[in-house]
């Protein structure tokens, strides 16, 4: 993905909004739109937002279980299958 050729003033994406909406669309690559020569914001495709949301939970669940690792709050596998066997039990 080359960022430099999806680079846009405010402009394009006030007169060729079709245009932008079709190109990030078909392309999967988000558009970086610039005001006063300074990026401001993304536009992106909503399969690709999504699975961007989707790795950012993935990757704060991942954080917080490192975290708990840290802090020593872990349970022994045969720990887990036992309260698990009790959990299915009742």
């Amino acid at each position: 993905m080359s960022l430099a050729k999806q680079i846009k003033p405010i402009s394009y994406l006030k007169a060729q909004t079709a245009d932008a909406v079709k190109t990030v669309t078909e392309t999967g690559e988000p558009l970086l739109i610039t005001q006063n020569g300074e990026a401001k914001i993304v536009v992106q495709d909503i399969h690709s937002y999504e699975q961007t949301q989707e790795a950012l939970a993935l990757l704060k669940i991942l954080a917080l279980g490192e975290a708990e690792i840290e802090r020593g709050e872990t349970t022994s596998k045969s720990a887990a299958f036992i309260g698990a066997r009790k959990r299915l039990e009742q």
